[in-house]
């Protein structure tokens, strides 16, 4: 894959969250706002580590099957400084527990941490 490829699939992810995510707060709901306070709480350091939470957390979406949310946790896990080995044994355990119906978005994380780790080395 192209270099300036694989930096789109991470700016154009960015890029529509941060936008759509506006819209939405915008819009005042106030249950959609607590939603939103309460996953940025939810992810801050505790009894457990942010870096901890970011691998939970992708589990969880990669078991849910959430594209958005797994390269969401996928990148906060890379800034946080989860290895290319941690973050696989992590889906390793996503794909034991959500089965086979997970790996085409094993697939798509995988290149998505590609991209960031390409990203990481500019």
């Amino acid at each position: 894959m192209k270099k300036n490829k694989m930096a789109a699939i991470i700016e154009e992810f960015n890029e529509y969250r941060s936008r759509m995510n506006e819209k939405l707060l915008s819009d005042n709901n106030k249950i959609v706002k607590r939603i939103f306070n309460l996953d940025t709480n939810a992810y801050a350091a505790g009894a457990l580590d942010v870096k901890t939470k970011e691998l939970l957390g992708l589990v969880a979406s990669t078991v849910l099957r959430c594209d958005d949310c797994v390269k969401y946790h996928l990148e906060t896990s890379h800034k946080e400084g989860v290895t290319k080995e941690e973050m696989m044994e992590a889906m390793g355990i996503a794909t034991l527990v959500g089965g086979t119906i997970v790996v085409p978005h094993l697939r798509r994380a995988y290149e998505f941490w590609e991209a960031l780790e390409e990203e990481a080395t500019k």
